[in-house]
């Protein structure tokens, strides 16, 4: 006796939605449009396509779970042990209730299954290929905003026959094979399908004489000088979208788009995170003890800002001066400038400069270099 549950794979408590998705899953796999060299695919496709006629019925299964398939047979089932639907329509039928409604619009489960549309009309227009291109700009190009201009090969609309592809209008015939369809319709058992005409490509219309241009293409390579609008606060990595600079389309379809990729180079002082710009500054010995006065360089700017360097700064503190960073690229404010402090040990020092540095060593004290007394203290315990 065939057990439906395990035909679909399932446990004997399984959803009606996991019901449906198995039986679609197998029913796909199976379908004997799809196994034209497979004799088996049909009693397959007939026991998962009964499995779900059964399960899929909350009274049928209801017996079925009770009573078994025998109980079935006066319900228009067949007989237990096997797929018995009576004709393949049947199955079909069921085949068709279990994939009614999914698509939600759009292309059609039967279009991705057979790989045509199912009864809808030919499309002749076709979008051109969209390109790629990669932009190097200096990192102030990238602070400010810059246009920068890229020399591109498309291709482009022949002028000559206005993308038709023909010497003259009246060299456009209709397609006597698909009658100006586009498509050939086939019927497959339950199925009408319809397939692309081979003779015209599923454009309905042909070409006795060719442009001489194009040579029939309707489209011929050509060379763009394109100004790409750089913006304000771009990043490196970041990618920009110029609408219909790719090639041109098929059958009065739009063109393409050009996706553009930005690298921007490293520089020598600043590096960014976000919209914040980091400049690390060295100082001496003195100026972090004593505090000091910095006059910073500005990234888009001559003019210097002055930073205040409190007394006691230590190495790899982050000092921030506000909207001193990049321009958000989306227009969503400026980010800061921060400044990490490294101290410099002095190197190459006099006699005069040692015996002031003994000097001052002689007079510090612990409160003089907090950090080292805890660590100090912490230490204690291995000695």
């Amino acid at each position: 006796m065939t057990d439906y549950y395990k035909v679909l794979g399932l446990p004997r408590e399984a959803s009606q939605d996991e019901i449906k998705k198995a039986y679609r899953k197998l029913a796909i796999k199976f379908h004997p449009d799809k196994n034209l060299d497979n004799p088996d695919a049909e009693g397959k496709f007939k026991e998962v396509s009964e499995a779900y006629e059964v399960l899929s019925d909350e009274k049928k299964r209801q017996m079925y779970d009770q009573y078994g398939a025998e109980a079935l047979q006066g319900a228009g089932m067949g007989a237990a042990g096997g797929a018995s639907f009576s004709s393949m329509e049947e199955a079909l039928r069921t085949f068709m209730g279990a994939f009614g409604g999914a698509s939600g619009g759009g292309e059609t489960i039967f279009d991705s299954f057979f790989g045509q549309g199912f009864g809808g009309e030919p499309q002749y227009s076709r979008q051109g290929v969209s390109k790629k291109a990669q932009l190097s700009i200096s990192f102030e190009e990238a602070a400010k905003g810059i246009e920068k201009e890229i020399a591109m090969t498309n291709y482009a609309q022949c002028n000559t026959c206005n993308g038709s592809g023909a010497r003259s209008p009246d060299e456009i015939k209709t397609c006597t094979t698909c009658h100006g369809s586009g498509q050939l319709h086939q019927t497959r058992g339950f199925f009408s399908m319809s397939s692309g005409c081979p003779h015209c490509h599923g454009s309905g219309k042909v070409i006795s004489h060719p442009c001489t241009n194009c040579h029939g293409v309707g489209k011929v390579k050509a060379k763009q000088h394109i100004k790409i609008p750089i913006p304000a606060g771009i990043d490196d990595g970041m990618r920009l979208k110029m609408a219909g600079y790719g090639d041109a389309g098929e059958g009065g379809g739009p063109p393409g788009d050009l996706y553009v990729y930005i690298r921007v180079k490293p520089h020598d002082i600043f590096s960014r995170d976000g919209d914040d710009l980091h400049l690390t500054l060295p100082i001496s010995l003195t100026e972090a003890a004593l505090g000091c006065k910095k006059d910073l360089p500005r990234l888009l700017s001559k003019k210097p800002v002055r930073l205040t360097i409190p007394s006691g700064t230590q190495t790899g503190k982050t000092l921030r001066m506000r909207g001193e960073g990049l321009t958000n690229v989306h227009g969503h404010g400026t980010g800061d400038l921060l400044i990490n402090v490294q101290v410099e040990t002095p190197v190459h020092l006099s006699q005069k400069q040692k015996t002031l540095l003994k000097q001052f060593q002689e007079t510090e004290k612990s409160q003089n270099s907090p950090q080292r007394k805890s660590f100090l203290d912490k230490i204690k315990v291995f000695f």
